[in-house]
């Protein structure tokens, strides 16, 4: 099979999906019952290399590599909130180290954090008309924070990767840029996820070919546009939005998002790390088995493999 990007070979990169297809782990009621081991089953017969972690997964981390190893699963990526925009800077910390010592114990590099002090899109208020816009002050406890942290994986030989993200103070371009602007290059990537800058009104190419440098980690999310357009235009909540599938995967022809050239973009630029598939969506109207495979079909397609 011929690709039709260049540079992002099984040598360089690996491709992962997440829970969200199967589950919501922002909303739990989003959930038709499918447990654990079903997920991860159907990942692997997806033709997938790993998995981030989802709410579901097994606490014990010698019984989750148990799981994932007999079905050649990796974790791609444990998830960490931060809150050092609301003064929880202690208690942000001490979590961040326990994730650190959870994925050394199931093997992995990548951890990925977003701050959600002061975050809309957990609540049931519009997303757009209530995402923060942090102060000098708090921009300052942010990158501050973060580049503490950020240290804390470095000396692990793991990468911290922030990860943008609808209904928070990091949503936009704009936003980007400054986190990045900020932020020590040696402690602090960026997990570039493609639907969330779709979805907040940006161009993602605009932003790889920018950032393309910092990206250690993606996420690639399509988005349904007139779905997008919706929620903003009649002031909807982000699970509003999912619940009327304003996401759904790569290689599904209602989305919007081109892929190719982003990829070409991270390919020239030597990226090497984790191609993970999202789509928070619900799986009582998305199949998840079915919108796996489609997206797997779409990379093997586009990556050749």
């Amino acid at each position: 099979m011929t690709s039709t990007v260049p540079n992002l070979g099984p040598d360089k990169v690996s491709l992962g999906v997440t829970p969200t297809l199967w589950w919501n782990d922002d909303f739990p009621l989003i959930d038709i019952g499918i447990p654990f081991e079903q997920c991860v089953s159907e990942m692997a017969l997806a033709g997938f290399q790993g998995c981030s972690i989802g709410h579901k997964y097994p606490a014990d981390p010698a019984v989750l590599k148990k799981a994932l190893d007999l079905r050649g699963l990796k974790v791609s990526e444990p998830w960490v909130s931060t809150y050092f925009t609301i003064g929880e800077k202690d208690r942000t910390i001490e979590n961040f180290k326990r994730q650190l010592e959870f994925l050394e114990k199931v093997g992995g590099r990548d951890i990925v954090v977003a701050e959600f002090g002061l975050s809309s899109h957990l609540q049931p208020i519009p997303v757009f008309t209530h995402r923060p816009e942090f102060t000098d002050r708090e921009w300052d406890l942010l990158t501050g924070g973060l580049n503490e942290i950020g240290k804390l994986a470095a000396d692990r030989d793991m990468r911290l990767c922030y990860h943008h993200h609808m209904g928070t103070g990091v949503q936009t371009a704009a936003d980007i840029d400054r986190l990045m602007a900020d932020t020590d290059p040696d402690q602090v990537h960026l997990l570039f996820d493609t639907g969330h800058l779709r979805f907040a009104g940006d161009d993602p190419l605009e932003t790889a070919e920018k950032h393309k440098q910092r990206i250690k980690h993606v996420h690639l999310k399509n988005v349904r546009q007139s779905v997008a357009d919706k929620v903003r235009s009649d002031h909807l909540s982000f699970q509003e939005g999912i619940l009327q599938g304003v996401f759904t995967v790569p290689g599904d022809p209602e989305g919007a998002i081109d892929f190719e050239p982003v990829l070409s973009t991270l390919g020239e630029a030597g990226f090497e790390g984790w191609l993970v598939v999202e789509a928070e969506q619900n799986p009582a109207t998305a199949h998840p088995l079915t919108y796996a495979k489609t997206a797997r079909g779409y990379l093997a397609e586009v990556l050749g493999w």
